[in-house]
């Protein structure tokens, strides 16, 4: 998504070399390129401990290319906040285009060498566009984002175990959503969501160790 600005912590760091210890010998036996998961709530890392964890293999000598949920939301930012205010019950997965994010998993998991359209959202103008990738031959895919343990088309799913209380510092230095009170709102019904995703993860990622007392 264009607009959005990482800050990479220690903690980002931790995080993804504890998926990087599990995923390993798995790239190592595979004869094919994997695809990894890193979901959790808002504010909770997912982009960073992706970015952190593409860097990772990288380092290793693993080529990878990292898919934002955030560019395959239905709606543009905004469009999407004002859908939510008319209709709270919009809130979920069904927001996400999660089947077109599995297709998209696939097609680079099998074959990164060709062409790909995908959707790219740029925050500050409300618009979603597009983009042509074309990574070439790869050995890990990431996708990070609040539903992504939900896809089908994964090798290994990661969760970030921290709940929008936990995460509610982080959330308001980024800053995206003026109205906290309707934020609020939302976050609740998308814990009760993601939170059941824990039970599909191979790899917990605790929260920091000044916020484990705001856990539920």
């Amino acid at each position: 998504m264009i607009g959005d600005k990482l800050v990479i912590t220690d903690y980002h760091r931790a995080g993804a070399k504890k998926v990087w210890d599990v995923l390993l010998p798995k790239l190592k036996e595979s004869s094919t390129a994997l695809a990894v998961t890193v979901a959790g709530e808002s504010g909770s890392g997912k982009s960073e401990i992706g970015h952190c964890l593409a860097e990772l293999a990288e380092q290793a000598g693993y080529k990878a290319f990292v898919f934002g949920q955030d560019d395959y939301f239905s709606l543009p930012p905004k469009s999407n906040h004002n859908k939510r205010v008319d209709d709270i019950s919009w809130v979920g997965p069904g927001e996400v285009h999660l089947d077109l994010l599995d297709k998209h998993i696939l097609a680079l998991k099998t074959n990164g060498a060709k062409a790909l359209e995908k959707p790219l959202v740029y925050f500050d103008e409300n618009q979603i566009k597009s983009e042509t990738i074309q990574p070439g031959k790869l050995h890990l895919v990431i996708a990070e984002g609040t539903y992504t343990s939900l896809l089908e088309n994964v090798d290994l799913r990661a969760f970030i175990n921290r709940n929008y209380r936990q995460t509610k510092k982080a959330r308001l230095k980024r800053n995206r959503d003026p109205d906290v009170k309707f934020l609020e709102r939302v976050l609740e019904i998308e814990h009760k969501e993601i939170s059941q995703h824990k039970a599909r993860a191979d790899v917990v990622i605790d929260p920091p160790a000044e916020e484990r007392e705001l856990a539920e």
